[in-house]
């Protein structure tokens, strides 16, 4: 352990849920301290904790100081292919949650996730959970084709400091509908558009960048984004 409580070592976790369990891991931050933030990241409806999008956020943020939570989902611990309903997927994120915070007293908390998972730590967020902010890659503001099936009606009720990053391409989020949603939204919200990127964040070879440079771009704004937002925060719990 570190000062502060933050532990320096990989450490593999089984965390229950109710009566079932499911698999977490963490990965410290390069050269992370104690007051450093730890992320709890989720994956999204398609992918696990172990998911190329997932490693690849989770391995970017590290190297910049940020330590990380991966877990799977019930379902997907199961190797179910169908989500479980977000009452559940909730309730498996406040668990592993629990564990992290006995296991590493982080001095903040940052929650969030891509997609679908991203959409849990919002709905959490958004009725007061205890973290000093919110990561959302890849909000599902709206199924792909239907801009009118908005999941917005909870965003406004969110008070923790908010980053969110969405590419102008991605068929879930109509940026003139996010924009339009964000007026409502009183937090500190900032909204990072990726210009040509998709859901997965990918960006056509016309573009003139790579993925990984996207990717690389996207956590030097969190890393820039935790230090602006986390300092008040960066206290012992009481």
């Amino acid at each position: 352990m570190s000062g502060g409580g933050q532990q320096a070592v990989r450490g593999e976790w089984r965390v229950a849920v109710g009566g079932e369990e499911t698999s977490a891991v963490f990965e410290p931050g390069s050269n992370a301290d104690a007051a450093a933030p730890i992320l709890v990241f989720a994956h999204g409806a398609g992918g696990n904790m172990n998911d190329r999008g997932v490693m690849q956020t989770a391995n970017f943020l590290r190297a910049r100081g940020i330590s990380v939570v991966r877990f799977n989902f019930l379902y997907k611990e199961k190797k179910s292919s169908r989500p479980d309903p977000m009452p559940r997927l909730q309730d498996t994120y406040t668990a592993v949650v629990s564990r992290v915070r006995k296991e590493l007293s982080p001095q903040a908390l940052v929650i969030g996730g891509r997609s679908m998972g991203g959409r849990a730590a919002s709905m959490l967020a958004a009725e007061g959970f205890d973290c000093e902010g919110l990561l959302l890659l890849a909000y599902p503001l709206h199924p792909p084709g239907k801009p009118e099936k908005l999941r917005d009606a909870h965003l406004p009720a969110i008070k923790v400091p908010v980053i969110c990053f969405n590419g102008t391409r991605d068929p879930f989020c109509t940026p003139a509908l996010m924009e339009d949603v964000l007026r409502r939204v009183k937090t500190d919200w900032e909204m990072h558009w990726v210009e040509g990127a998709d859901h997965s964040f990918h960006v056509l070879k016309s573009s003139g960048r790579t993925d990984a440079e996207v990717m690389g771009d996207i956590a030097d704004s969190v890393a820039a984004w935790a230090e602006r937002v986390m300092p008040a925060s960066r206290k012992p719990r009481p």
